[in-house]
């Protein structure tokens, strides 16, 4: 065949386009797996984190299986709960939030996990909302009297470095423990205030300095996704 031609160019590219492509969905298949599974450790690692554990995952030689073992050790239970409070069987681990919230409230499934912390249990609840620039979503975990907060943890798609990229800081995140999410019997989560606006109190927590649109968007995302536990909270309090 003539190279020169216009035939043999379009042959050419052609073949070398499937070939590419080939090599490209090859690698991908080789990836797939262990990018999922540096999700699932990853996010073992924040559920962990909202009750202080894994403090030392950053010492570890091999931090996947030290991870895991402290996810194993720590976390005895995790489950669904309809929108009733009741426990619901389901894949509590591989829930996917985003989705669930978009259903209607009574038929959403959300994921509760349980840790054990020397004798003492701490229940973790994932939230998810809107920032600033894009998806904001952590982990909130409450003591089992459902009203003091233990911890939390925060991450974000896209906010901006140095201001609202904060929640996702030790900083930012270690005011919450010790809030309470009820005052006086009602629930009212914990709110996000300006940075020294107020005096911080049981109920809320100074926000990051030049990030006030993204920590009030973590105000509301703690507020719209506790909501929906309620009446977990009130089923586990009377069980109690």
């Amino acid at each position: 065949m003539n190279r020169d031609s216009n035939v043999y160019t379009v042959l050419y590219a052609a073949v070398l386009v499937v070939i590419i492509a080939a090599v490209l969905a090859v690698a991908s298949g080789a990836l797939k797996t262990p990018q999922e599974r540096n999700r699932e450790i990853e996010k073992k690692m924040n559920i962990l984190t909202s009750v202080g554990k894994a403090a030392n995952v950053d010492n570890e030689d091999d931090k996947n299986a030290y991870v895991e073992n402290e996810y194993a050790k720590y976390i005895v239970e995790a489950f669904l709960v309809n929108a009733n409070g009741i426990k619901t069987d389901g894949d509590a681990f591989n829930v996917d939030l985003k989705a669930e919230l978009k259903k209607p409230e009574k038929e959403r499934l959300l994921p509760v996990f349980v840790c054990n912390n020397n004798g003492n249990r701490q229940y973790i609840f994932p939230v998810r909302g809107a920032g600033l620039w894009g998806a904001i979503w952590g982990y909130i975990s409450l003591n089992d009297d459902f009203n003091t907060v233990y911890g939390a943890v925060f991450d974000h798609a896209g906010e901006t470095p140095g201001l609202g990229a904060e929640i996702a800081g030790a900083e930012f995140q270690k005011q919450f423990s010790g809030k309470k999410i009820y005052r006086n019997g009602k629930f009212v989560a914990v709110d996000v205030i300006k940075n020294g606006s107020a005096t911080p109190d049981d109920y809320n927590v100074d926000g990051i300095t030049g990030g006030t649109l993204t920590s009030k968007a973590v105000g509301k995302m703690l507020l719209d996704c506790l909501s929906n536990y309620k009446k977990f909270f009130d089923v586990q309090k009377q069980n109690n």
